[in-house]
């Protein structure tokens, strides 16, 4: 299974190609997103020049896929996740690692939310956002792309 993060759902409703490829080879019980990629796609939709048409075009491709949510198992998985990279990532020194954020170290807590989502459910998490492969280095999270820059539509 199958959790897209935001790009490459921007991907598939933007029709790129190897994306449409892939997702067709693919049962759609085997498609998953998450509710953070969700407000994601909607913040993207809300502020783009064609906002109801593009909000429209985020709805329709949202209500063909499950959308994992955040529970008290996903919190546990994100602060110990989060606490990892702290020790992996932040200045060795506690004084300095007290006032470290999560952002200072290159890690966006909405990318650390769904790799979350997608270690509590065991899925492979599909993205070309480089960030994950860096949080692959603490944690075995199963990371691919699917997208090939040009092919666009």
């Amino acid at each position: 299974m199958y959790l897209l993060d935001t790009n490459h759902c921007s991907f598939a409703i933007k029709n790129q190609p190897d994306i449409l490829a892939r997702l067709a080879m693919l049962a759609q019980t085997q498609i998953a997103t998450c509710v953070i990629v969700q407000a994601e796609l909607i913040y993207m939709a809300e502020n783009s020049q064609k906002r109801e048409s593009n909000l429209n075009r985020v709805t329709d491709f949202l209500k063909n896929i499950l959308i994992y949510e955040i529970d008290s198992i996903t919190a546990e998985i994100y602060g110990e996740f989060q606490a990892d990279l702290m020790k992996q990532f932040a200045p060795k020194a506690k004084s300095k690692r007290r006032k470290t954020r999560l952002i200072d170290i290159g890690f966006s807590q909405h990318d650390l939310w769904i790799a979350s989502i997608a270690l509590q459910h065991n899925l492979t998490l599909v993205s070309s956002d480089s960030d994950f492969q860096r949080i692959k280095t603490v944690r075995d999270l199963p990371v691919e792309t699917w997208y090939t820059p040009g092919k666009e539509t």
